[in-house]
């Protein structure tokens, strides 16, 4: 038994079949592949957003970087979690793509940002004059960086804040087919329905090698995320590769039958440590 990161395990099989299979003949390259264009209509219809503008990236910290760096201009402030992927993992990455913009950290229970507190601290950066840093953005993870989960309430309760201030909401999505098969709910539900303007839709976390997509609902948000993309080295020549990835993901809903698995096996796990004397679970 092997309790090391998800970054450990191995690619599906059913995933490097899909890039042996991309791998014949000649494609165009940077995303204008047959594909990557097939895979845009499939995020689209799982989304339920037609107007939706998807963009592949191979990283996460790429996908959540290049995302927020679009939201925000230099000098304006990203609320998120004290210990979100963004603050404690990306090495600054946030901070380096948007030019400067500052990251500021909300008080938390098991990694779910306090609504009190993100108010509080919202309202209190809008009312600084210009020598202050201003709102920009608000990034939430989904599931939690402690493996808590977001109900939709607690979703929407959080960016109904952003909306009151003007502020668009990033979803980090590493794990966000895990989170949609706990809550029983749509894509659409979960995010733009719910208030997200961008979400990072995670991979690499669920089976694949190295596929992330970078899902814009608001298309207005999204146009500097391409020149961003190429100028910050994440636009691949071979494009192909990365749709091949993410087609197999989506096929025969192979993204929701691992997530389940995993799910499952995480249940069997706090429920076997649930009768071990002196441990307490605390989500």
């Amino acid at each position: 038994m092997n309790f090391g990161s998800d970054n450990m395990g191995p690619v599906h099989p059913r995933v490097m079949e899909s890039l042996t299979r991309a791998n014949d003949g000649y494609a165009l390259p940077y995303g204008e592949d047959a594909l990557t264009s097939e895979v845009t209509d499939r995020i689209r219809d799982i989304f339920e957003a037609p107007e939706a503008l998807v963009y592949l990236v191979a990283l996460g910290t790429a996908a959540n970087a290049l995302a927020l760096s679009a939201l925000v201009r230099p000098w304006q402030v990203i609320y998120c979690s004290r210990i979100a992927h963004i603050v404690m993992d990306e090495c600054g990455a946030v901070e380096f793509y948007s030019g400067g913009a500052r990251l500021s950290l909300i008080d938390e229970t098991h990694a779910k940002m306090q609504p009190g507190a993100l108010r509080a601290m919202v309202e209190r950066d809008a009312g600084l004059d210009f020598h202050a840093m201003r709102p920009g953005a608000v990034s939430i993870t989904q599931v939690t960086e402690r493996g808590a989960l977001h109900t939709l309430d607690e979703l929407r309760a959080l960016t109904a804040i952003a909306r009151d201030h003007g502020l668009p909401v990033h979803l980090d999505g590493a794990r966000f087919t895990n989170a949609l098969v706990a809550l029983g709910c749509s894509p659409a539900e979960m995010t733009w329905k719910a208030g997200v303007d961008v979400v990072s839709f995670g991979g690499t976390k669920n089976g694949l090698m190295n596929a992330e997509a970078v899902v814009f609902f608001n298309p207005e948000h999204a146009k500097s995320f391409d020149i961003r993309r190429k100028r910050a080295a994440h636009l691949f020549s071979k494009h192909r590769y990365l749709a091949a990835q993410m087609l197999a993901y989506l096929e025969s809903d192979l993204w929701l039958d691992m997530a389940r698995s995993a799910n499952a096996a995480a249940a069997r796990l706090a429920a076997g440590l649930s009768g071990v004397a002196g441990v307490r679970l605390v989500h």
